[in-house]
């Protein structure tokens, strides 16, 4: 044993494993281990392994512990904001309609490449603070604000240093089939060609990349498109997913689901045959609420029909300066429940076991011996409050890595 191994004792865990039977996996009057940054053993304090009994202990006070969370779609690093397109949306103009005359994605781009990797991160880090202080653990950090091979390399690099300055767990997904610039406009095909596949190599070439995205949309990218993209992206090794479905229905979580995608995102529009192609390939459909509530839509994604078919449901905030401008995702958990009719349970599935999923993780997302220790402490008596609550922090502390 080392320093680094001690005992949190008197707990009650949601698991989240779902092995454990009953809601939550939850286990009352537990103990879990801690040793060297992973979970040694989980159970009640009698089967305590001897090697075990004589380390350090930490009374919990029959505090509920969970995985810590997991925010699985984000793109956290981004120049300037949108406030006056909220504005415009509030005065009738729709997404696409702003998008159309140069708002939207592009203005973003805009104030992104005008920014440099210091900026950058100095604009990310309050909204990965406030991810942080609410239990999060794991952040998907996009590309797709550059739109050239320049800026979308530095977006890499700046969500790789964030968690180099942060106790935070950062995959970055490449998105550099996120819009097409202006200097392309009506080009979308020499975009694909001349900018987002060599900035994909590039990026993968400098070790940016943990998997690769696209926004399958009319205002966007069509499946065919989106299709090279990924041919490169599986070519090189990478997964990838897909935002999908969300103002429209083109088929991209089709397209996704045939690539193996390790998630389709937003999917408001998912037809039945989509989620059935989902469910097959064991695809994550990421719930996004924060874009729906901002965008004022009214096309739910079909909760019903992906519990049905054993679709593993994931929550994330899709935190951006346009369409979600939000950095809680215990807000996040709570829009999921009270907009689209999910459960409190399938909620913290959803920005925990499953959000593991949907970025390829296998070690985390769940209180079980063997994952890393990446734990959240909570001042509640139930799961439940976590999604019931809106604009209350219960965390009592954090652990990373085992540091408590």
């Amino acid at each position: 044993m080392t320093h680094s191994a001690y005992n949190l004792t008197n707990t009650t865990i949601a698991t989240m494993d779902p092995d454990i039977s009953g809601p939550y996996g939850l286990l009352q009057h537990t103990v879990i281990t801690v040793e060297n940054g992973g979970i040694g053993w989980v159970g009640a304090p009698d089967g305590l392994p001897e090697r075990y009994k004589t380390l350090p202990r930490h009374d919990m006070n029959g505090r509920l512990i969970t995985p810590s969370l997991i925010d699985c779609h984000t793109h956290i690093v981004a120049g300037g904001n949108r406030s006056k397109e909220f504005e415009m949306r509030l005065q009738g103009a729709s997404y696409e309609e702003i998008a159309r005359a140069g708002g939207g994605i592009i203005s973003t781009v805009k104030a992104t490449r005008a920014a440099s990797e210091a900026d950058l991160l100095a604009e990310a880090l309050p909204r990965v603070d406030a991810l942080i202080a609410e239990g999060t653990g794991i952040i998907e950090v996009k590309s797709g604000y550059g739109l050239d091979i320049e800026t979308e390399l530095k977006m890499l690099r700046v969500a790789r240093r964030i968690g180099g300055v942060r106790p935070i767990r950062v995959r970055s997904t490449f998105l550099g089939a996120h819009a097409v610039p202006p200097e392309f406009s009506g080009e979308a095909d020499a975009y694909i060609d001349q900018v987002c596949i060599p900035a994909l190599r590039a990026a993968h070439a400098e070790g940016l990349v943990d998997a690769v995205d696209g926004f399958c949309e009319g205002i966007a990218f069509s499946p065919s498109q989106i299709a090279r993209v990924f041919d490169v992206a599986v070519a090189l090794g990478l997964p990838v997913k897909l935002h999908a479905e969300q103002l429209s229905n083109l088929g991209g979580a089709k397209m996704a689901a045939a690539y193996g995608a390790l998630s389709a995102d937003h999917i408001e529009y998912l037809d039945p045959s989509g989620v059935r192609a989902l469910a097959a390939a064991k695809t994550v459909a990421v719930i996004l609420p924060g874009a729906f509530y901002t965008l004022r839509e009214r096309q739910k994604p079909p909760i019903d029909a992906l519990r049905e078919h054993g679709v593993a449901m994931a929550v994330a905030t899709d935190c951006n300066p346009g369409s979600s401008p939000i950095s809680s995702l215990l807000l996040s958990m709570n829009m999921a429940c009270t907009l689209f009719g999910m459960t409190p349970e399938e909620a913290l599935a959803g920005t925990t076991r499953n959000a593991a999923r949907a970025l390829g993780l296998h070690d985390s997302g769940m209180v079980k011996a063997g994952l890393r220790a990446d734990l959240a402490v909570w001042n509640v008596k139930h799961p439940a409050e976590l999604s019931y609550r809106i604009g209350f922090n219960a965390l009592e502390t954090r652990i990373f890595r085992g540091k408590l």
